[in-house]
């Protein structure tokens, strides 16, 4: 009795020595440079293996200088001659990848909001704030960059103060830069953030977190213990699959993984059981043991929610099983993709792919070619529509070609968004405006501090899945920032707009677009395809049509080839055989001939300004 009381005591300690922590921030306010330095000061990464954005191993995420995904790493940390472990996840800023940071804050008990001195408080630090408040976390505000020549830390620090309603001494100042001030921040870090709480010696109960596939070990699924203890060869399920597996390894996130025997409550790591399918690894799931499961599944965890859909299509017909187990390989490290299969009349066999917005479409376009030598057509992007008939019936359509006949529709419902844009003063007048044309209803409008406002809409998101965020940056100069979240849908008056090649409807260019806007796009894609389709032997005619009702018309016209040219004189109807005998061709061209579609004319409605 004694020995095991002793047993506890030691993990109870072990587990005082343990803080869990993310840094949260809006796109480019330094969380990651501030995560190297944290690694540099506790030296868990040293001489060659450091790097800037040492967290950020995709090529990608160094090329376009942003975090794509969450990025866990375990330091240790001697403060007053304690021996500490933290684990630190680093996590995305773009609002694309919201959901990453919610798997963040999941496994964590602290977080460190990370404020730009030079640009202050913006949307995507209030969204991840209110997330990290609403999962109980102990918040560190921290103002960055206060070495630069336009800081203004003092008025960053008001805003602050005013956002969480903390004591101007609890904001920290430093430079991730130079260093300047993270001993500071690791110092909070131990003093401020509470100890995971858990007992080693309850029923094993771990939340997974996250997932990599690696081609020679299986799937690594990463997780966060919250109760029990877990080692090595024990036998463990999956609750939500129950699935069984036997660990083969397991240990904790280094820069390198790090194997080790035996894990307690309170840890994150890694196990590593030979799953080899995708299916198997959901992330929020729970690990517990076969022998003496725990009570329950860890509750609270966020589902993703797609909020723009697109068809991605293979180049070649046969690749179509290569590309479902590309994007199986994908997802398990992307939990926010998600994906069906559809087939296309233009396309042939492809999946229907949700994201969370564009850049995140973009990022996985380009994954699925560098990681997976997987290059594919993805259609037009639209939202989820929900459509009623007549008879009260409501089905959810994700793609313009699954809309009922026109005759059978009683009202279609598309999703609104509560959007949220922290600007200058100077730059309301253009925003509002560019909303008001999106069809959005300003709600609110109000001063944060000084000069800069915050304006609240409710606008369709179809309306912004295009190019709204491209606008939004150009009419403010770069200032403004953007966040929203769903708001419901609500009743529209919309349409299907189609796109004829020489009568054959082209359903991957199909949109749904309100009735007002309707002919200004039909005319604006047709002049588009028309520069996009290369020319051929016959007349290619472009349409938009709503229904049976062509509403706009550009024609791509043919080849020429001179067929007289051989005829250096004699009669005229030596000629006129050969014009009538090259018309005749070109008309039974016509009607066998194909056109191709350029995969740039798929994406030609992204950029029709």
């Amino acid at each position: 009795m004694s020995y095991l009381c002793s047993l506890n005591c030691t993990r109870h300690i072990f587990m005082d020595k343990i803080r869990n922590f993310c840094i949260v921030a809006h796109i480019d306010h330094g969380k990651s440079t501030l995560a190297d330095r944290l690694l540099e000061f506790t030296k868990t990464v040293e001489g060659k293996d450091m790097q800037a954005q040492v967290l950020d191993d995709m090529d990608l995420e160094r090329e376009r200088g942003i975090t794509i995904k969450s990025h866990a790493i375990q330091m240790d940390y001697v403060l007053d001659g304690e021996k500490y472990t933290l684990n630190l996840i680093d996590t995305p800023g773009h609002v694309d990848f919201s959901y990453e940071v919610s798997r963040s804050i999941a496994a964590c008990e602290g977080a460190l909001l990370v404020v730009d001195a030079t640009q202050g408080v913006q949307a995507q630090t209030i969204s991840n704030l209110y997330m990290a408040i609403d999962n109980g976390l102990e918040i560190i505000p921290v103002i960055n960059k206060i070495d630069m020549d336009s800081a203004h830390p003092d008025e960053v620090e008001d805003e602050i103060v005013e956002l969480l309603g903390c004591d101007p001494s609890e904001i920290l100042r430093c430079s991730a830069r130079t260093g300047m001030g993270v001993p500071e921040v690791l110092e909070a870090i131990v003093r401020r953030i509470p100890a995971p709480t858990g007992d080693a010696n309850a029923p094993l109960q771990a939340l997974i977190f996250d997932s990599v596939f690696n081609p020679f070990r299986g799937i690594i699924v990463y997780f966060k213990l919250l109760n029990g203890t877990i080692r090595k060869n024990d036998f463990v399920k999956f609750v939500n699959t129950q699935k069984e597996y036997h660990v083969d390894e397991m240990g904790v996130l280094k820069l390198q993984l790090s194997p080790r025997e035996q894990l307690s409550a309170g840890n994150v790591g890694y196990i590593i059981s030979g799953i080899k399918n995708s299916v198997e690894v959901r992330v929020g799931d729970t690990i517990t043991h076969v022998q003496a499961p725990c009570d329950k599944a860890i509750e609270g965890f966020q589902e993703v929610k797609s909020m723009v859909f697109a068809g991605v299509y293979p180049i070649e017909p046969e690749d179509f099983e290569n590309l479902r187990a590309s994007l199986e390989k994908l997802q398990l490290n992307d939990a926010a993709l998600t994906f069906t299969p559809e087939s296309s009349v233009a396309l042939g066999f492809g999946f229907r792919c949700g994201f969370l917005g564009l850049l995140h479409m973009e990022i996985v376009q380009e994954r699925l070619s560098r990681e997976f030598n997987m290059e594919v057509i993805t259609t037009v992007p639209n939202v989820s529509y929900k459509v009623y008939d007549k008879k009260g019936n409501m089905t959810e359509v994700h793609n313009p070609a699954g809309l009922p006949d026109v005759t059978l529709i009683e009202k279609i419902e598309e999703p609104y968004i509560r959007a949220s844009i922290i600007t200058l003063s100077e730059f309301m007048g253009p925003i509002i405006t560019l909303c008001l044309n999106k069809r959005g209803e300003l709600v609110k409008q109000e001063y944060i501090s000084g000069n800069r406002m915050e304006l609240t809409f409710d606008i369709p998101l179809g309306e912004i899945v295009i190019d709204f965020y491209d606008k939004l940056k150009s009419i403010s100069k770069g200032y403004a920032s953007f966040d929203y979240y769903i708001n419901g849908f609500r009743e529209s008056r919309l349409i299907k707009l189609d796109i004829l090649l020489n009568g054959q409807q082209v359903d991957a260019l199909s949109a749904l677009t309100h009735v007002d806007n309707a002919v200004t796009l039909g005319r604006r894609m047709c002049e588009k395809l028309k520069d996009l389709i290369p020319r051929q032997q016959f007349d290619i005619a472009i349409q938009a049509a709503i229904g049976a009702k062509i509403i706009a018309r550009e024609t791509v016209r043919q080849v020429r080839k001179d067929v007289t040219a051989k005829c250096y004189g004699g009669d005229v109807s030596r000629k006129r055989k050969l014009l009538e005998k090259q018309k005749a061709g070109k008309k039974r061209m016509k009607q066998i001939g194909t056109v191709q579609v350029p995969q740039k004319a798929f994406l030609a409605v992204l950029k029709l300004d």
